[in-house]
């Protein structure tokens, strides 16, 4: 088993850097097909993380969509969807999102010590909260899941996520689609935040796909030892 799982950080944004903008309902990135892809890149992963602020904003289920692809993992052997992940900091997740109340694969919270303890008692019966210590490490958490057989972790934001792991530099994969049309609005939530990132030009990341879905176009990227 290796010490964190591969990870795979996927992401719609607008051309100019958006992953949605400032109204209350959600912004529409993708389209029918695309969504199809992302059901099947995720089919091919142990688990999916996002962090707590997704959880309360988005309020996703992070399951599979296809049947058939639920299908096929039983018939491997693995559960129908994924492991559900996120990250805390301060314990603010409401036990009645669809990510703790939807479908039966495990899901795991971690969060620090001087939030664990409550947590963990919110959660009681919907999920395992681990405690992480005196701060959230990413090391601890990928090791974490390594330890629980995950080998193929799947990243779907925010973007404090996004950015955590990037300037960490402990994404193997990124998978871009950028919309056709701008937003524009500097108080709307971009693809990442300001960070010093190890994926600069003296480290390029390597292109290695480019596929055009109707108007959108995916960007796919090899980081690292992933660049092989």
């Amino acid at each position: 088993m290796s010490e964190r799982p591969y990870v795979l950080l996927s992401c719609a944004m607008s051309v100019d850097g958006y992953i949605d903008d400032a109204t209350p309902e959600r912004l529409r990135l993708s389209s029918p097909a695309d969504f199809d892809r992302v059901d099947g890149v995720r089919a091919a992963c142990d688990a999916i993380l996002v962090g707590a602020g997704t959880v309360r904003g988005d309020d996703p289920k992070l399951l599979l969509r296809s049947q058939a692809r639920r299908d096929k993992r039983v018939a491997r052997g693995q559960p129908p969807d994924l492991t559900k992940v996120t990250v805390t900091w301060s314990g603010d997740i409401d036990p009645a999102a669809r990510f703790f109340t939807t479908g039966e694969s495990p899901k795991l919270v971690y969060a620090p010590s001087g939030t664990a303890p409550a947590l963990a008692g919110r959660l009681e019966g919907l999920a395992e909260v681990v405690d992480t210590g005196d701060a959230v490490a990413l090391e601890t958490v990928l090791g974490d899941l390594a330890a629980r057989g995950v080998r193929r972790l799947m990243v779907e934001g925010g973007g404090g996520i996004h950015t955590w792991f990037l300037t960490s530099g402990l994404v193997d994969e990124l998978q871009l689609v950028v919309a056709p049309f701008f937003v524009g609005d500097p108080s709307a939530p971009r693809f990442v935040h300001p960070g010093v990132f190890p994926q600069a030009p003296g480290r390029a990341m390597r292109l290695d796909e480019v596929t055009r879905i109707g108007d959108l176009a995916l960007l796919r990227y090899l980081i690292g030892a992933a660049r092989g």
